[in-house]
């Protein structure tokens, strides 16, 4: 039965890693491996066992018990994205993003290679990796008529949003799946994984500021302006604010993260209708209220969301979570790190190689990086804040970026551009390795002679 299992699973997941090939999108292997895997669980009645990490071992349970408690987890992660997106949606609705156009003066090609390349890191730090892309290729667009150079310019701006992404709690999808599952807390996590990814962005940034694409300056096009709200700014500032504010909140109140996201979230959405003159009635749903739902900023960015995405979160977690139930995941750790080189730190009675993690930030760039994150936390039986966790966040975070399809930074960037698969290879993912082996190195410097 293990082995019809390990088949779907594996149906699954190539399903999910050549959905541009099949052309069939990733939601629906996942969904249908999620719904698979547990129906054989269910109907041959398989025995399920949860994970104790402090005494590493598989204890017995239910599977209704079992099933409820992943469920908990992946709406945990699911009601926290929702809240971000929505957040970041309300904020493009006052078309709050044109104010980071403001901060660009220069037409230095170099120097403004340097300013989107930090801008990406900053920003996907903030409002996630996905959406910084988005913005800062929307404004690109704006700013540079050379096609050519916006190929570079893009390819550049993956590197740096996903290296963004991976030192904090709300940066990246899979950073956050590991905040949430309480792997990491964000100070440490911070401290560990900051260094690692400034290096990661930068080697590449400054190798590729010596090229010749970037000397001279940039021939502006500025026939298009766009004209903002004059809350633009206030819901530029206030939405960033509010999302900054999640892991403050968790740390003083000690309450899951999702719950500070639905409180930023409320005080977000509060000013949005009070600057769009809107009157919501919730209580009963009439045309009046209806027509006023319609222009509703928080109506309106609701309707945006990527609810695709959502339910892919929802079917590959759900499936990580039944092989892990079953304890294959954790008897596929000790096997995985008992046939690699001890690279590595000891922890908790558990050694964890680092060419282990290493291979999974490379492997993110073939697979997509949730599920593989998805998979280590049920492999790695490590405390909270162990070094392990943080190098796999900066591994699966960044080591996406060394193929255009290996990051949803560099597919947002991919359709957005037109940026072909083999330009990408040949240009950008030397830079991309470049970056990440750099980064790695950074990082197990830091860990074993600074912060040792």
């Amino acid at each position: 039965m293990e082995t019809i299992i390990i088949i779907v699973f594996v149906l699954g997941y190539l399903g999910i890693a050549f959905e541009h090939s099949v052309k069939v999108d990733k939601l629906i292997p996942a969904l249908i491996m999620m719904a698979v895997l547990w129906a054989i669980i269910g109907v041959a009645h398989l025995p399920v066992f949860e994970v104790n990490t402090e005494l590493r071992e598989l204890e017995p349970t239910h599977i209704d018990e079992i099933l409820l408690h992943h469920l908990g987890k992946t709406a945990e992660i699911i009601v926290f994205l929702l809240g971000a997106m929505t957040i970041v949606e309300i904020i493009d609705y006052f078309n709050g993003f044109s104010t980071i156009k403001s901060f660009i003066k220069t037409k230095k090609k170099r120097t403004l290679l340097w300013i989107f390349s930090i801008m990406a890191f900053v920003l996907s730090a903030i409002i996630d990796n996905l959406t910084a892309t988005i913005v800062l290729i929307t404004i690109l667009q704006k700013l540079v008529k050379d096609k050519d150079l916006r190929l570079w310019f893009a390819g550049l701006i993956i590197i740096a949003a996903n290296a963004g992404g991976a030192w904090s709690p709300i940066g990246d999808v899979t950073t956050t799946m590991l905040w949430i599952a309480n792997k990491v807390s964000a100070p440490s996590l911070i401290e560990h994984v900051l260094v690692p990814s400034i290096l990661c962005f930068a080697v590449p940034t400054f190798v590729a500021s010596r090229m010749k694409i970037f000397t001279g300056n940039v021939e502006v096009d500025e026939s298009t302006e766009e004209s903002g709200s004059k809350y633009a700014s206030t819901m530029f500032y206030l939405g960033l604010a509010a999302i900054v504010s999640v892991p403050i909140f968790k740390t003083v109140t000690h309450l899951p993260p999702y719950v500070g996201m639905m409180l930023a979230l409320a005080v977000v959405a509060t000013f949005a209708e009070f600057y769009s003159n809107t009157k919501i009635s919730i209580s009963h749903v009439d045309k009046e209220s209806e027509a006023a739902a319609h222009h509703s900023p928080v109506h309106r960015a609701l309707s945006k969301i990527e609810l695709p995405s959502i339910l892919f979160f929802l079917g590959i977690l759900l499936a990580v979570a039944a092989l892990e139930s079953l304890g294959m995941l954790f008897e596929f750790a000790d096997v995985l790190n008992t046939s690699m080189p001890m690279l590595g730190t000891e922890s908790a009675g558990e050694h964890v190689s680092d060419l282990v993690v290493m291979l999974l930030g490379a492997g993110s760039a073939v697979i997509d990086n949730v599920p593989l994150v998805a998979a280590s936390i049920g492999m790695f039986s490590v405390p909270v804040d162990d070094p392990v966790w943080h190098f796999i966040a900066y591994s699966a975070g960044t080591g996406g970026s060394m193929l255009i399809i290996g990051s949803a930074a560099g597919v947002v960037a991919m359709g957005m551009e037109k940026i072909n698969f083999m330009w990408y290879l040949k240009k950008i993912s030397w830079l991309a390795f470049v970056g990440f082996i750099s980064g790695s190195i950074g990082f197990m410097l830091i860990r074993n002679f600074i912060l040792n």
